[in-house]
C-alpha cells in the first residue's frame, strides 16, 4: 500500500481592480503608457483574501493502474479507481473577494492547475468547479465567497508532497 501524503494546493491569487491606482497594471496604472476603460475611477479597490487552501490531505495508492480523488466545492469527497481514503481533512479552497457593494463582478477561475511535487513528479487538478453564482454580485457589504474544488488523479509512483498556485482573476463590469 503507498501513501501519497499531503496533496495540498497553496492559493497565490492574483486580483485586478477597475479602480484607478489599485494595482501596478497597465490596466489600473494611470500615468504614461495606461489603458483607458469606462468604468468610474472612483470604485472602490478590490482585494481578495484566501480563508483556506485547496487540500487534498492524503489520499492512498492501492494499485498501479491510479485512481481519481474528487473535491467538490460543497466539501463532498469521492474517490474512484485504485485510491482510497480522501481524509476527513480535505478542505475545499474558499476566498473571499470585497469591493464595492452591489457591483457585479467577473471571476475567473483556471480549468487546470499544476501541481509539483518536491520529490520532482508532477500532477494535475482539472474540473475545477466553484459556488459561483451564474452572475456574480458583490453584496451589500461588498463580499463575495467563493469555494471551489477538482479532481485529481493520482498514479504510479505520485508519492510526496505537492502544491501548486492557483490563480484567480477579479473585475468590476
Amino acid at each position: 500500500m503507498r501513501w501519497t501524503p499531503a496533496i495540498l494546493v497553496c492559493c497565490l491569487l492574483a486580483s485586478a481592480s477597475a479602480a484607478a491606482g489599485a494595482s501596478p497594471c497597465r490596466l489600473c496604472d494611470t500615468g504614461e503608457g495606461a489603458l483607458t476603460t469606462s468604468t468610474s475611477t472612483d470604485a472602490k479597490p478590490m482585494a481578495l483574501e484566501v480563508k483556506t487552501s485547496l487540500d487534498f490531505d492524503r489520499v492512498i495508492l492501492t494499485g498501479p493502474a491510479g485512481g481519481t480523488a474528487t473535491l467538490a466545492p460543497d466539501g463532498g469527497r469521492h474517490i474512484s479507481g485504485a485510491l482510497a481514503a480522501l481524509t476527513g481533512r480535505a478542505m475545499t479552497g474558499e476566498v473571499v473577494i470585497r469591493g464595492e457593494p452591489g457591483r457585479q463582478v467577473r471571476v475567473e477561475l483556471p480549468q487546470r492547475i499544476d501541481l509539483y511535487g518536491f520529490a520532482g513528479g508532477t500532477l494535475a487538478l482539472t474540473r475545477i468547479s466553484s459556488d459561483l453564482p451564474l452572475i456574480p454580485r458583490l453584496d451589500t457589504d461588498g463580499r463575495l465567497r467563493v469555494r471551489f474544488g477538482g479532481e485529481l488523479f493520482v498514479g504510479g509512483d505520485a508519492e510526496g508532497e505537492y502544491r501548486g498556485d492557483v490563480p484567480i482573476t477579479v473585475d468590476y463590469l
